[in-house]
């Protein structure tokens, strides 16, 4: 069995690492082959996870156990964990890790998806914080991404197996993609590489604050200068205790036992850079983090932040370092939970901003797409209400929530903060900033925070005893409440920007002019003031009236809607324009060829008074972006002339009477078509969205059943493919023992014959078929049907004998040759104890045989010679 080179024996054994392995279809020959690879006194602790059939009778550590010197069990309740073992966990059970014990839980389904792996790692990162290590091998899905996450954030180790040599590489692939995998290695060489990884891993908690040589003081400044470069985030306010660590994870990961061996290694390779920020934003998060805290939001403190607004009001909250998401949309199902309670039900928008230094990460969240494991974090009511399931496979946010969210990368400690918000979530971020950094952020949220407005944290952190910005609320988890008033101002100097250096240029801090904008053209400037002057006013607009492009002054005819900002012109269209905008826009929309059509002195109503406007549409055809859309031009025309020169006042009135009695008509019967148009549009909306509101109610429900099917499917899909290699290594081994019982009856040269109650032939050996006539075919016929060299009739009578009475029979029987055998006949007992046939023996007795009658033959000769007569039986 090869073995690594490097071992962990000098580990201390108070203090040894635990080792969750997960692994699910095809898992059992990569763990077979980890086994063999792995040293009986490395020191470890190997903790076997693996997706198991719930029905079937687990026989994974027997097949273990024949690859490794360690000792193989299978898990019992609250067992404690030791060195050099290897524990496998029982069938239909989940494991968690709890003071170095492992305690055994029933799950919560038998059936469906189940993440086991997720769970116990989990608990390990929990327990064991930086001494935890979680590997990755061969299955389906995506089980033990979240876990590894859990691992990661507590600095511990993840390793995951090469996809290419894996049989099934979900699981691995799962894991890689979501960037948590520190070492990626074939399955045989993992062993070696975690054992060399924790050859120079403190087992021991770190000091709060590293005590470090003038050397590695200075290597630390200058990983922080090429970082600084490199990104341009300055990492020298982080935690010293957290840069060092971070820093000799690298350091470990490629072999590098000094510190400014590592800084050669960063100037020479962007690529570990990148690595090592990415290490140091510690993007870790997930759905709900702490479920009491967030049932502590849902009630009372977002029910009390409501009380706040008027109904229809919007809240706006601010997610600080929100890595891929989890924790905004966390916030906005919690608020539309929160809302469905609200008794009566009213109306409130929230509005949150989450942002986050990791521009990658950002990306992510703005796809809204996670892992089907997501499923542990939330209820199932949740899944279904606020996620769809993607067809290959996890489930994206659902639109009503992501709807809620505005994503944007910022760096919290340079770039400028939201405000007038009434919720800030900034959730274990300040753990790894310096003292002097935290209080310059938490002058920065109460900057801003509404009066009143809420302060969430992580359970770690806190806002400082006595703090004269925010009060605690009721309950242990970190909620408070800004103070509306702070005994003095605080102050926040942020350091300054520094920009990325490109590769081959020098690095300044001196500071650069900004260039000098380029002065317009004279053309420009005339153009500019011709608009704005002279032209008249006119808005582009699509075919459903939405504003695209303003030109000129347009107040005088449109006017913002009251409510909800709704930029349509005809909501925005003035009293006495509004009417005529829709019958002219479908009128230009109708008529071919394309032409304008005008309505004048139309009598708008602005500022309390009304004034002649002339209203022109024209559908544009050129230029080629522009095509289909709509040009509306409004200007002003000249007060109708209310008496003509050579007309009394009579006839003047007359005529205006006529005029408005025409107009009155005109309006009524448009108004009557608009009407009727309306109400057809209308019944066949209604009707339109009945049927698509009933399909789509029968999509949900098959799409849930789908899904549901799909979990359980693939969940019995990899229990059967762990039982189905369980039972292939079993059936190995029964061919082996077949094999080795048949070398073993035809070595002995006895003749032997299995038969069962009936006395149909169930198997022979070599020797038996040279006393009987027996063929492999003759397996299941009848013995006393096949010639026989044996003189002995009384085969049947014997074996009925034998079978009644469990005693075995033995006698001496001749052959026709002339040949003696002993045969024994005796019950076939199985395992269980039952009696299930016979097994005759026959053991060749012709040489004893032919020795005794000779000697009785010279007895007798001799007794003849000396008595001359015939011996007597005494003789």
């Amino acid at each position: 069995m090869k073995k690594p080179t490097k071992t962990a024996a000098s580990l201390p054994a108070e203090a040894f690492p635990i080792v969750g392995i997960g692994a699910s279809a095809g898992g059992l020959e990569a763990l077979e082959l980890f086994l063999d690879h792995a040293p009986k006194d490395s020191g470890l602790a190997f903790v076997i996870i693996q997706h198991l059939d719930p029905t079937h009778k687990g026989i994974l550590p027997e097949l273990l156990q024949r690859h490794t010197a360690m000792v193989v069990e299978q898990i019992k309740d609250r067992q404690p964990v030791r060195p050099n073992r290897v524990y496998v966990i029982p069938p239909n059970k989940d494991l968690s890790l709890l003071c170095g014990a492992l305690h055994l839980f029933e799950p919560g389904a038998t059936r469906g998806l189940r993440l086991p792996i997720d769970f116990f790692f989990r608990s390990l990162a929990e327990d064991q914080k930086e001494r935890s290590v979680g590997i990755i091998l061969s299955g389906m899905g995506s089980d033990g991404t979240l876990g590894l996450r859990a691992i990661k954030e507590m600095a511990g180790v993840a390793l995951v197996q090469e996809p290419a040599t894996a049989k099934f590489d979900a699981m691995p692939r799962s894991a890689i993609d979501a960037g948590l995998a520190d070492i990626v290695a074939p399955v045989e060489a993992l062993c070696e590489r975690l054992l060399a990884y924790l050859q120079g891993s403190p087992l021991t908690a770190p000091p709060a604050e590293p005590v470090l040589e003038a050397c590695d003081q200075s290597g630390l400044d200058k990983v922080v200068i090429l970082l600084r470069t490199h990104s341009g985030h300055d990492f020298s306010l982080y935690k010293k205790n957290t840069l060092y660590r971070r820093i000799e994870r690298r350091m470990r990961l490629h072999q590098l036992d000094k510190i400014v061996h590592y800084v050669r290694f960063l100037q020479d390779n962007p690529q570990e850079r990148e690595l090592l920020f990415k290490e140091l934003l510690i993007g870790v998060t997930r759905f709900f983090r702490d479920p009491p805290a967030w049932m502590q939001l849902r009630d009372p403190i977002l029910p009390r932040l409501l009380e706040q607004h008027p109904e229809g009001g919007v809240l706006r909250a601010w997610v600080a370092g929100c890595a891929t998401g989890e924790e905004a949309f966390s916030l906005g199902i919690a608020f539309k939970e929160t809302l469905a309670r609200l008794c009566p039900p009213r109306a409130y928008t929230l509005q949150i901003f989450a942002t986050d230094l990791d521009a990658e990460a950002i990306a992510k969240a703005r796809q809204g797409l996670y892992p089907e494991n997501v499923s542990a974090d939330v209820t199932p009511e949740q899944l279904r209400q606020f996620f769809v399931h993607e067809e290959h496979g996890g489930y994206r946010i659902g639109k009503e929530v992501r709807e809620l969210v505005t994503f944007a990368p910022q760096n919290l400690i340079q770039d400028p903060p939201f405000t007038k918000l009434d919720l800030l979530l900034c959730r274990n971020l300040l753990i790894y900033l310096s003292p002097e950094l935290q209080k310059k952020l938490l002058t920065l949220f109460h900057y801003s925070l509404n009066p009143g407005g809420v302060l969430f944290l992580g359970s770690a952190e806190t806002v400082g005893n006595p703090s004269d910005l925010f009060v605690p609320l009721e309950g242990k988890w970190r909620f408070y409440q800004r103070e509306a008033h702070t005994a003095r101002a605080r102050s926040v100097n942020m350091p300054i920007w520094f920009t990325p250096v490109a590769a081959g240029e020098s690095f300044s801090t001196e500071s650069r002019p900004a260039p000098a904008p380029a002065p317009a053209s004279l053309q420009m400037q005339a153009d500019q003031v011709l608009l704005q002057r002279f032209a008249p006013a006119a808005v582009l607009i699509d075919s459903q009236g939405n504003i695209l492009y303003i030109s000129g002054r347009t107040g005088k005819y449109l006017e913002p809607a009251a409510g909800q900002v709704n930029w349509n012109l005809f909501a925005m269209a003035r009293e006495g324009l509004r009417e005529r905008l829709l019958p002219s826009c479908q009128q230009a929309l109708r008529q071919q060829p394309a032409g304008a059509v005008t309505q004048r002195g139309l009598r708008v109503k602005t500022n309390g008074d009304y004034q002649s406007v002339d209203l022109t549409v024209q559908v544009l055809d050129e230029p080629a972006a522009l095509r289909g859309l709509l040009m509306v031009v409004f200007a002003d025309a000249p007060p109708p002339t209310a008496k003509k020169r050579g007309q009394t006042g009579q006839a003047a009135a007359s005529i205006s009477k006529d005029q408005l009695e025409e107009e009155r008509q005109k309006l009524r019967q448009e108004l009557t078509i608009l009407h009727e148009e309306m109400q057809t549009s209308q019944e066949e909306l209604k009707s339109a969205n009945e049927e698509l509101q009933s399909t789509n109610e029968e999509l949900q429900s098959t799409n849930e059943e789908l899904t549901t099917s799909k979990e359980e499917m693939q969940s019995l899909n990899e229990e059967l493919q762990t039982v189905n290699a369980e039972l292939q290594a079993k059936v190995n081994d029964l061919t082996r023992t077949n094999d080795d019982m048949k070398n073993l009856l035809n070595s002995t040269d006895i003749a032997t014959l299995f038969l069962d109650s009936a006395l149909n032939v169930r198997r022979f050996t070599i020797q038996a078929s040279k006393l009987i006539k027996l063929i492999p075919g003759d397996v299941g016929r009848p013995i006393t049907d096949i010639a026989s060299d044996l003189l002995y009739p009384a085969l049947e009578a014997d074996v009925a004998e034998v079978l009644r009475t469990l005693i075995f029979v033995e006698k001496a029987v001749t052959t026709q040759d002339g040949r003696w055998f002993n045969l024994r006949i005796m019950p076939y007992r199985t395992v269980d104890n039952r009696i299930d046939g016979v097994v005759v023996t026959l053991m060749d007795i012709s040489w004893p045989k032919t020795l005794e009658m000779k000697l009785r033959q010279a007895r007798e000769q001799l007794a003849a010679l000396g008595t001359g007569s015939k011996p007597t039986e005494q003789d």
